[in-house]
C-alpha cells in the first residue's frame, strides 16, 4: 500500500512540475509569433506563481475539508486546463488567462501530496516517500524541455503545449489505474522475474562454469536446453491456461517447481553432466506459467486499459533488469557463484508470494 501512494503522490508531483515550465521553455518561440516581449512574457510567470502562492494555504484548507485526494485530482484538472488556455493562445490575454487557471491548479500539489504522504504512509517510509516526492518533481522539470521543443519541432509551439495537456490529461486519468493494488503487483512479478532471467540467461554459463567447473560447451547446451525447455513449456502452458481456470495456481506451481530445481542447481549436489536435462526440466516449468500469467495481468486489466496496462506491467522486466546485472557480476568476482541462483530462488519465492496476495486470486480461492 505504501508503494501504491508513493507512487500515486510522486507522479503527480512530477506532473506539477512539468506544467510550471511547459510554457515558459517555449518562450523564444511564443515571443515573435505573438509579438510581445520577455518581461510581459515573464508577467504571466510572475502572475502563475501569485496565484499558485495566495492560493496554497486555501487549498490546504480545503484538503483538511473535502479530502486531499479529491482536490489533488481536481488540480491536476486545473492545471492540465491552463496548458489547454495556453495552446490554444492567439493573445496575450489568453496567456494571462492560462497563468491563472495553471497557477490556481498548481496551488493544490504541496498541501494535497503531503497530507496524503503523512496520513497514509508508515513512519518507516515516509523519508523514502518525501525523497521520490522531490525526485518526481525534477524530473517533471527535466522532462518539459525536451518534450516541449520536440513537439514545437514538429508542430509548432501550440501544438507543444496542447499535447503537453493531452499528456497531463490522460496521466491523471489513467494515475488510478496503474496505481492499483493488482496491476502494480503484475509489475512486481514481472521485476522479480527478471531476476532469473538475466541470472540464467545472461551469467548461466559463467556461473555454471565457476560452480561446476563445466566447459564452456557443457554450459552452452546447459543453457540452450533452458531455452528450448522453456519453449516447450510455454507451449504446454497454453493447453493449460485453456483447461484450467485457476491461472494462479498454475502460475504458482510453475514457479515452485522452477524454483525448486534452481535450488538443487545453486547447491551443486549433482554432477556437472546432468546439467542439461536439469535445465531443460527448470525451463519449462517456468515456460509453463507464461499464457496463465499474462491471463492474470489481462483479469486485472480494466476494460480499456489494455494498452497502458501490458506496458506498464512489463516495464518491470526493464527495471529488474537494470541493477541485476552489476550485482550477479558482482558475486562472481566475488567467488559466489551459487549465489546468483540462490539469489534466483529468493526471487521466485517472492514472485509467489505476489501472485497468491492478488485480490482476485483471494476472492477466487474462498469461493
Amino acid at each position: 500500500m505504501d508503494l501504491r501512494i508513493i507512487g500515486l503522490v510522486a507522479l503527480a508531483h512530477g506532473i506539477s512540475h512539468f506544467f510550471q515550465i511547459s510554457t515558459a521553455v517555449l518562450f523564444p518561440l511564443i515571443k515573435g509569433d505573438l509579438g510581445v516581449s520577455y518581461a510581459a512574457l515573464g508577467a504571466t510567470v510572475a502572475l502563475y506563481y501569485v496565484v499558485s502562492g495566495v492560493c496554497q494555504t486555501l487549498a490546504g484548507f480545503a484538503a483538511d475539508r473535502f479530502g486531499a485526494r479529491r482536490v489533488l485530482f481536481a488540480g491536476l484538472t486545473l492545471a492540465t486546463a491552463g496548458a489547454l488556455l495556453a495552446g490554444l493562445a492567439h493573445s496575450y490575454e489568453m496567456l494571462v488567462a492560462a497563468a491563472v487557471v495553471g497557477g490556481l491548479g498548481n496551488s493544490v500539489f504541496h498541501p494535497c501530496d503531503f497530507s496524503i504522504l503523512n496520513a497514509r504512509v508508515a513512519r518507516q517510509h515516509i523519508g523514502h516517500a518525501f525523497s521520490w516526492h522531490g525526485i518526481a518533481g525534477f524530473l517533471g522539470y527535466a522532462a518539459a524541455p525536451a518534450f516541449a521543443f520536440a513537439m514545437a519541432e514538429a508542430v509548432g509551439w501550440r501544438g507543444a503545449l496542447l499535447g503537453a495537456a493531452l499528456l497531463g490529461g490522460s496521466l491523471a486519468a489513467d494515475l488510478g489505474v496503474l496505481a492499483s493494488a493488482p496491476v502494480l503487483m503484475c509489475f512486481g512479478y514481472f521485476v522479480l522475474a527478471a531476476v532469473g532471467f538475466i541470472a540464467l540467461q545472461s551469467f548461466g554459463i559463467a556461473t555454471m562454469m565457476s560452480l561446476y567447473g563445466a566447459s564452456a560447451a557443457l554450459a552452452s547446451a546447459a543453457l540452450t536446453a533452458y531455452l528450448l525447455g522453456a519453449s516447450v513449456g510455454i507451449f504446454a502452458g497454453g493447453f493449460a491456461a485453456t483447461r484450467w481456470q485457476r491461472h494462479d495456481l498454475i502460475a504458482v506451481a510453475g514457479v515452485a517447481v522452477s524454483s525448486l530445481l534452481i535450488f538443487v542447481l545453486a547447491s551443486a549436489w549433482l554432477p556437472a553432466a546432468l546439467l542439461p536435462p536439469l535445465l531443460a526440466v527448470t525451463g519449462f516449468a517456468g515456460g509453463l506459467t507464461g499464457p496463465s500469467r499474462d491471463l492474470i495481468v489481462r483479469a486485472t486489466t480494466p476494460p480499456g486499459s489494455t494498452g497502458k496496462v501490458y506496458g506498464f506491467v512489463y516495464s518491470g522486466l526493464d527495471v529488474g533488469s537494470i541493477a541485476t546485472p552489476v550485482y550477479f557480476g558482482w558475486l562472481l568476482d566475488g567467488g559466489r557463484p551459487s549465489l546468483v541462483f540462490f539469489t534466483v530462488v529468493v526471487s521466485s519465492a517472492l514472485m509467489i508470494a505476489t501472485v497468491l496476495n492478488l485480490p482476485g486470486n483471494r476472492r477466487l480461492a474462498r469461493a
